[in-house]
């Protein structure tokens, strides 16, 4: 008789879950779901209860359902099991199927319009030609406006039995370009000594400040003239030395200077004797 002895190497688990409990939720079709809420390659979808990517359990046989899966991350002390788990799954697309509607579904976001109303910006009313120019123009050019425009229209002037003009017509009766031409000759007038104030306070403001420019310009000059002169004449001396030297070498078999060079040199340093006097004034 033989005896059966025992073995102790623990045995591999299939990788499944074997529970055979159901939700008492219904079925979960997934036809009815997004496209982008399943994916049928890795045989997992988004559980409608907590939101989150589950794996289906055997998802080729009569009966797939949810993992049991909970809701808080991994690893998290005593975790809350989700109510979807265990839940029924009824796969009634096929890879290609479900493919194929997520591909129409991107189509049809892609070439969606944008649902923003964008209110186009209220334009307002553009300014009168006479309102643009009332800023821009003086009382002596505004009265000359007015004159010839009432000399060349028939409304807006009072004429004799000869044709004569004898004055400028009501403001009343003027026509429309009249009438704004007197307002604006009125205005003008009414403004033109608070503008010539203006005027005056402005131009007497850069006269202040172009003096005050030129002052600081001197007094700035004045600090450093003296080191500025010394320099020049400085440079000045150094000049006039070495030509000096050139013209009387020092050395017996130095090169002999011709006529022309000797000329040359000695109106180079008259040049620059003159300088050295004119330097020698100012530093005065």
């Amino acid at each position: 008789m033989t005896t059966r002895t025992r073995d102790f190497t623990t045995q591999k688990r299939p990788r499944r879950a074997r529970s055979r409990a159901i939700s008492t939720l219904p079925p979960l079709v997934v036809s009815s779901l997004k496209p982008h809420e399943v994916d049928l390659a890795y045989s997992t979808l988004v559980c409608p209860t907590c939101r989150t990517w589950v794996p289906i359990s055997t998802p080729h046989s009569s009966r797939p359902k949810l993992v049991p899966h909970h809701t808080a991350r991994a690893g998290t002390e005593d975790p809350v099991r989700c109510p979807g788990s265990h839940r029924l799954v009824t796969v009634n697309l096929t890879v290609d199927q479900w493919f194929q509607r997520l591909e129409e579904g991107l189509t049809q976001t892609n070439g969606r319009r944008s649902t923003r109303v964008i209110r186009k910006p209220k334009t307002g009313s553009a300014p009168a030609v006479m309102q643009i120019v009332r800023d821009t123009v003086d009382d002596k050019t505004a009265r000359r406006l007015d004159e010839a425009h009432v000399r060349g229209c028939s409304t807006c002037s009072v004429k004799d039995d000869k044709g004569n003009i004898l004055r400028a017509a009501d403001l009343a009766s003027r026509c429309t370009d009249g009438r704004r031409l007197a307002q604006l000759a009125a205005h003008t007038k009414r403004l033109a000594p608070a503008r010539r104030k203006a005027q005056m306070d402005r131009e007497d403001w850069n006269d202040r400040h172009a003096w005050g420019l030129r002052l600081l310009h001197e007094q700035q000059w004045d600090q450093h003239a003296k080191k500025v002169g010394d320099a020049d004449l400085q440079r000045t001396d150094d000049a006039l030395a070495a030509l000096i030297q050139t013209l009387n070498p020092h050395k017996a078999d130095a090169p002999q200077l011709t006529d022309w060079e000797r000329a040359d040199l000695m109106s180079a340093i008259t040049l620059l004797a003159t300088r050295r006097e004119q330097l020698e004034r100012h530093r005065q």
